[in-house]
């Protein structure tokens, strides 16, 4: 996930109570308390489902994925960065825009839809901001269209976006595709931070 990152930041997550409580917990993020929240919340993880989590490292949403799906389900994490070995997670370093990367993906599938996808995809952060929406929301489309072709009918998506220009272009383009369209901001995102979730649930057949 891409920050611009300074003394500030890191005091802040030096004392965040959802990085002690990760480490306390074994996870290896504090975005994990994210995911778990929402899918709480909207119910979208459970026994035996196939899972593919973009943009994995270093592997929070993973965790909770793989616990959920348990011994019966898959979850398959790509990420461009090193991501290690995770129990139940099929691991695959490499970026979606990459053919070669995609195809691994796909192989790894092994020609199964996929009842959920999650994308906590984010640019490095150059601090311009119009140059870091535009690029979250070419990620944000990547993960889109990974769905449309990959999901189950009645899938659903998870994916993290930032408030700003193409936000609400983006949130059409799910209702046009989804059965329904919901924007979440978990008690574990930071508060002055302005990621959304969105989750699009229902994946309508064509």
């Amino acid at each position: 996930m891409g920050r611009v990152r300074g003394k500030t930041w890191m005091q802040e997550h030096v004392s965040d109570a959802y990085v002690k409580r990760a480490r306390a917990e074994g996870l290896r993020s504090r975005a994990a308390y994210k995911l778990a929240q929402i899918a709480e919340r909207d119910r979208l993880l459970g026994p035996g489902m196939t899972v593919v989590d973009l943009g994995a490292a270093p592997g929070g949403w993973s965790q909770v994925a793989a616990e959920r799906v348990g011994a019966r389900g898959r979850v398959i994490a790509l990420d461009r960065l090193e991501m290690p070995a995770l129990a139940g997670v099929t691991v695959i370093r490499g970026d979606l825009n990459d053919a070669q990367a995609l195809m691994q993906l796909e192989r790894a599938l092994g020609g199964r839809k996929v009842d959920l996808v999650l994308s906590d995809m984010a640019p490095n952060l150059s601090g311009i901001a119009s140059a870091d929406q535009a690029r979250a929301l070419v990620l944000a489309g990547l993960a889109l269209d990974f769905a449309l072709k990959h999901l189950k009918p009645q899938g659903n998506l998870l994916v993290k976006l930032f408030q700003g220009t193409g936000f609400d272009e983006y949130v059409r383009a799910l209702h046009s595709r989804f059965r329904t369209v919901v924007a979440r901001k978990p008690e574990a995102s930071r508060s002055r931070s302005s990621e959304v979730f969105l989750v699009a649930k229902g994946l309508r057949a064509t």
